[in-house]
């Protein structure tokens, strides 16, 4: 093997590209093989490789923030609880700990050891939504983390090539639809060994035993171009408040942003306390959505690894909603999580008045989790809907587009094709984009039954019903969720919903708020807005 010390800078530079190439494939194996439509339909996952300290060097571009940066601290825990040393070839490792893992037990956290002359290389992390892991499931009606499914602390999934029959038994015994499950898992195994073999051929390539040099590189460079971008950044701190929904009462969202000379800091003291449901969110999901957020706005050009995710300082009290500690429920995470960035960018548009920051938006996922069917043939799914996004300086905001959470909505063919669900309607909503000099994205208007003549019941997750997306810069707040009957009776935004066998569910999510004053639109955009049908007259 070549002297790895020799290497040259454009050398490291293409297996740093090259790092990143196969990563991508990693996750794609997942997209293509997954067995859950949340998954294989809508990308609710994240792929990344690893350096045997717990690094993450590169991550797939297919995948979410909330995953990936929370996968980024992840397998720090992993190689904590099981030394590198003590890996063999043949090993996999799991576990689905909320607070060592990416935020709630529906996602399953697989760590994959990459062996070369024995010993360890690397480690392959990916991770994916499970549609049902037991309990009281993808719902804000538990009272603590035990209620909301199995709990898989880190394990092994295989020791030396064999499976865990009997993690998998008890797996698949508490869940909803075990084939699915059974068949998620493996995927994710799958991909890490579609890494694997990728990564053996890179180094066969290169000449390299290992990846220490290139891992070095990774982090240094990736960290000095971060210290850059923060270097130059006017020191100052800035506050943002922003009131949502909540589930027992509306929460309050309060974040600071601080830049001196120690660096970037965003503290969450002054939200709401600790909710008894499972709105609730761990520190590691809000530090990964708060990091997102900064990154995009500071750096968004540069490669996302531990390097420059290292440099940001995120804090909460314990007694706070965004940092909730075990056993509290937090099964619905998500709701609060994903709007923290907007938060975020109200903080960042006062410090840098230059930076695009958006208008805010639906941003918290509309996924319609159903369950139903005949007791002997039962069926579970979680459909992906979004709202609009926040409108932009230059740039209208999305329409039925997941912001900050990129993934996909849910084709309607795959709901209908493998539940007794039937959308009755599913189209742009009218006029709920607010208002601006650039418009705010639209949200969705739906209208959904069941054919097979049962009830079902819809857990609702839902946020932006009595405190909608406001606008910057003079812009109006986008349209307020809307959650109902089609005879009109209105229905909570959370809970466990039973609906009847003969009514129609309509859903109404949320539209993005506007961006600068209504009357500068350009009057050609109006025109084209009310010709599609965006706005009425």
């Amino acid at each position: 093997m070549k002297d790895q010390a020799t290497l040259s800078p454009i050398k490291k530079q293409v297996i740093w590209t090259r790092l990143m190439s196969l990563v991508e494939e990693q996750a794609q194996t997942l997209l293509r093989t997954a067995f859950s439509s949340i998954v294989r339909e809508c990308g609710d996952l994240s792929a990344g490789v690893f350096d045997t300290k717990g690094r993450m060097l590169a991550q797939a571009v297919t995948g979410t923030p909330g995953h990936i940066n929370t996968m980024a601290r992840a397998v720090f825990f992993f190689v904590d609880a099981i030394p590198v040393d003590a890996m063999c070839p043949g090993d996999i490792y799991v576990t689905n700990d909320p607070w060592k893992g990416t935020g709630h037990l529906n996602d399953y956290l697989v760590v994959t050891p990459a062996f070369r002359g024995g010993r360890v290389v690397a480690l392959f992390a990916c991770t994916g939504h499970m549609t049902d892991v037991g309990g009281i499931g993808l719902s804000t009606e538990g009272s603590d983390v035990f209620c909301e499914g199995v709990y898989v602390p880190i394990m092994k999934l295989a020791e030396k090539g064999v499976i865990n029959e009997t993690l998998m038994t008890v797996a698949k015994a508490n869940s909803r639809v075990p084939t699915e499950l059974e068949g998620d898992i493996y995927s994710l195994i799958a991909s890490n060994e579609t890494a694997e073999r990728r990564l053996q051929e890179l180094l066969n390539e290169s000449g390299l035993d290992d990846l220490s040099e290139v891992a070095d590189h990774i982090i240094t460079t990736s960290r000095n171009a971060m210290a850059e971008r923060i270097e130059a950044l006017p020191y100052g701190t800035a506050t943002y408040t922003m009131t949502i929904d909540g589930f027992e009462a509306p929460v309050e969202l309060v974040g600071t942003l601080k830049v001196d000379d120690t660096g970037v800091s965003f503290d969450w003291t002054g939200t709401s306390g600790l909710s008894k449901k499972g709105i609730n969110v761990p520190l590691n999901y809000t530090t990964a959505m708060t990091a997102y957020a900064l990154v995009c706005s500071i750096a968004p050009d540069l490669p996302n690894n531990e390097g420059g995710l290292s440099l940001f300082r995120v804090s909460a009290p314990n007694t706070s909603i965004v940092n909730a500690e075990r056993p509290h429920p937090v099964a619905c995470r998500h709701i609060i999580g994903l709007l923290l960035p907007d938060v975020v960018f109200g903080c960042v548009q006062q410090l840098l008045p230059s930076c695009p920051t958006p208008s805010e938006g639906a941003s918290t996922q509309w996924t319609l989790t159903f369950r139903g069917g005949r007791t002997d043939d039962p069926y579970a799914i979680s459909i992906v809907t979004n709202g609009g996004s926040g409108a932009r300086p230059g740039l209208d905001g999305l329409s039925a587009t997941s912001f900050p959470s990129n993934v996909r909505g849910t084709p309607t063919e795959i709901v209908e094709s493998s539940t007794p669900l039937l959308f009755w309607k599913r189209e742009l909503r009218e006029a709920s984009g607010g208002a601006g000099q650039w418009r705010g994205g639209l949200g969705q208007d739906m209208e959904i039954s069941s054919l097979d003549g049962h009830d079902f019941t819809l857990f609702a997750a839902f946020d932006r019903i009595d405190h909608p997306a406001r606008g910057r810069q003079g812009g109006r707040a986008g349209s307020a969720g809307e959650l109902s009957l089609s005879d009109g009776t209105s229905l909570p935004g959370k809970g466990a919903l039973v609906i009847k066998a003969e009514d129609r569910l309509v859903v109404k999510t949320p539209g993005g708020g506007g961006y600068g004053a209504p009357a500068d639109r350009d009057g050609d955009a109006l025109t084209n807005d009310q010709h599609a049908g965006y706005v009425t007259e």
